[in-house]
């Protein structure tokens, strides 16, 4: 298992249009992917769930992959966080 925090740098947060993609993203890997925020864990691959954490700018989140391709799971993921949020 790898686990990856980030704080939210995106104004916004964690809205609809960012979300989309980044499920999208988890999508296309097998292994385990979850984001939990105060305690919260939902499937990273879910739209419902993501959004449903309610992250706002400068809130952290914790990313973990679990699975047979979690390495390439965590680097896509981390990259976009990065690049997105």
């Amino acid at each position: 298992m790898r686990e990856f925090t980030y704080t939210i740098t995106d104004p916004e947060g964690i809205h609809a249009r960012p979300a989309g993609l980044f499920v999208k993203e988890a999508a296309k890997f097998d292994c385990t992917i979850t984001i939990a925020k105060d305690g919260k864990e939902v499937d990273a691959k879910r739209i419902l769930g993501v959004m449903g954490l309610g992250v706002k700018s400068g809130q952290e989140i914790v990313l973990k992959t679990e699975g047979k391709d979690e390495d390439a799971a965590m680097d896509a993921l981390c990259s976009f966080l990065q690049e997105n949020m």
